[in-house]
């Protein structure tokens, strides 16, 4: 890797010129998937999917397997289970729907302040 003069304060990654070009290519990309709720929702998703899978699998196993150490694994995937799509079900309750609805009044709003102008303009037209 070279780097290029006077870039002391750059991350390593960046000091391949292929790896800026990529950046530059995606960038757009990028700044949409961070600042959008896409990964928020992603993460929802995987977390109620697995925990889903967790928790059925560790109810089966609990009622398959005797007592002891298995029985004890098994319990422990049927809790973990359990906690992560409940998990899931409170974030998107205190989280998700709240902000959703933030930014749909935010919109209202933001509709209404229009209106409001333009007929402040055009009222003043007349």
């Amino acid at each position: 890797m070279t780097k290029p003069q006077g870039s002391k304060n750059i991350p390593e990654m960046f000091a391949d010129e292929w790896v800026m070009e990529w950046m530059e290519e995606h960038l757009t990309e990028l700044k949409e998937y961070v600042s959008g709720q896409r990964l928020l929702y992603q993460s929802l998703v995987i977390g109620s999917v697995v925990g889903l899978a967790a928790h059925i699998g560790g109810y089966f196993l609990r009622s398959s397997l005797p007592n002891g150490f298995l029985g004890l694994l098994a319990d422990l995937l049927y809790a973990l289970g359990w906690s992560l799509w409940t998990g899931v079900v409170v974030a998107v309750f205190t989280q998700v729907i709240p902000e959703a609805k933030r930014r749909q009044i935010k919109q209202s709003l933001k509709a209404y302040e229009q209106l409001k102008r333009e007929k402040t303009r055009a009222g003043g037209h007349q």
